[in-house]
């Protein structure tokens, strides 16, 4: 993938790792936070699924998992449904505990050019924010921050 952009955010949440993971891996949890459920066994070499919950079956987004060190470290490949596999970026979770703190780096890397990777920050932010907050609150946002004009 010669001159491809990459995107990382890092974010700190009030919780522990085994919660982050949880948050990351549980297709229930997911769905909260989310609006898509994220569907594997999360073993490394497995497929994993980014499914939508309106009922459509739908996965917006497919891949592999490349590695998985619960509760520290996810890896996946990230592609449209179908495209092939020269197509795919790479998204890796960060999990670290700092006491009652956990840092949460994401890293996604690949992006075909900077209207992907800004694309990619867009939607990335507004994730993390929901994920947070529902981590720190019980709660998501009360409105889907990606749907923000």
């Amino acid at each position: 993938m010669a001159d491809t952009r990459t995107f990382r955010h890092v974010t700190y949440i009030a919780g522990t790792p085994e919660k982050v993971w949880h948050a990351l891996t549980d297709a229930d949890a997911t769905a909260v936070y989310w609006g898509h459920s994220n569907l594997s066994d999360w073993q490394a070499g497995s497929r994993w699924e980014h499914r939508r919950t309106d009922g459509s079956g739908v996965a917006d987004v497919e891949g592999t998992v490349l590695e998985s060190v619960p509760p520290t470290r996810l890896a996946v490949t990230w592609a449209d449904p179908g495209a092939d596999a020269g197509g795919a970026s790479t998204v890796t979770f960060g999990i670290e505990p700092y006491g009652e703190i956990v840092r949460l780096t994401l890293t996604h890397e690949g992006l075909a050019d900077e209207a992907e990777r800004d694309a990619a920050a867009q939607g990335w932010f507004a994730v993390l924010a929901n994920l947070k907050t529902l981590l720190e609150t019980g709660r998501p946002l009360p409105c889907e921050p990606w749907a923000m004009p």
